[in-house]
């Protein structure tokens, strides 16, 4: 995650609503503090992908990797794109969900491509398509809310501040089918940890940005920021536990069939050496002679 709702907090403007007045809380202003901790956690917000994309490229398979997780993250770049664009935000804030967003969903065309074994002309007809989509989505919203909201109407903040938290929303609950897929094979498999780890970072600085800010403390960008670090710490959690006792189950379960030969070796062994084991092959039995016998009768007359 990174530093959408702290330089969007400064740029909402205040309203007066009908609502019991709450304290807001105050932070403490260390502007280079904060400039320095959410330029790390864009970073990361950047290229988390990176790593699952090469992973799933290099393994060709994405067994394991729930294609939920990475086209509703794909989605929710469409709401946090517009949101920053409605706001006027700075450009690597800008171009920080597009960048994203685009990475995200062509992570879906490899799990169509690997794991649903499409083609990759559908594999990637799907991906463009989502991209389009999700593109045409977010310029609409732009032109639905900018006039509203540079009219200073309680109707265009309302929809700003719902592309933003909505987008945080789908972000959290796009790792439940994960977590599914986790718990169906029993290991964290096909899902890049350095992926999670990175997200959970980039969570973690722009969570420890908003205590530089200064001025009032923006809650819901904390809670969207560590309800993330959260989430991707279960997954990461799950993987130092899990993987390593699917690793055991594996081993144990090749040590038993290497031990079948072995024992069907040692019986056709021991029966070589007893005799009465051994049986003369149908071929080299002949049936005996009549005429040998009683030539033998006459003989010994």
């Amino acid at each position: 995650m990174c530093r959408f709702f702290t330089a969007a907090a400064s740029a909402l403007p205040s309203f007066s609503f009908q609502s019991r007045p709450v304290l807001p809380l105050e932070m403490p202003s260390i502007p280079a503090a904060e400039n320095a901790l959410g330029t790390i956690g864009t970073v990361c917000w950047m290229i988390q992908i990176i790593p699952q994309l090469w992973k799933s490229w290099h393994e060709k398979s994405t067994d394991g990797l729930s294609h939920w997780l990475v086209l509703l993250w794909g989605i929710s770049a469409g709401f946090l794109g517009a949101y920053t664009i409605v706001l006027d935000l700075n450009i690597p804030l800008i171009l920080q969900p597009q960048l994203f967003g685009v990475l995200s969903l062509i992570s879906w065309g490899q799990c169509q491509y690997y794991g649903e074994r499409r083609s990759g002309r559908t594999a990637t007809a799907m991906a463009v398509g989502a991209m389009l989509l999700v593109g045409g989505f977010e310029a609409g919203m732009v032109f639905a809310l900018r006039s509203a909201y540079n009219a200073r109407t309680e109707a265009g903040l309302h929809g700003v501040q719902f592309l933003g938290i909505f987008s945080s929303v789908l972000i959290s609950l796009a790792l439940l089918p994960q977590y599914l897929e986790i718990w169906r094979l029993r290991e964290v498999v096909g899902l890049s940890v350095l992926f999670m780890a990175v997200d959970m970072l980039g969570g973690v600085f722009s969570d420890l940005s908003l205590a530089f800010k200064g001025g009032e403390f923006n809650v819901i960008a904390a809670v969207t920021y560590t309800l993330v670090v959260g989430l991707d710490g279960i997954v990461i959690l799950a993987a130092l536990i899990l993987n390593p006792r699917a690793e055991k189950r594996r081993r144990l379960a090749g040590t038993d069939l290497e031990e079948a030969p072995v024992e069907s070796t040692t019986i056709t062994r021991v029966a070589s050496l007893c005799p009465s084991a051994k049986e003369t092959p149908p071929d080299d039995i002949s049936p005996p002679s009549l005429d040998a016998g009683q030539d033998g009768g006459v003989e010994k007359a």
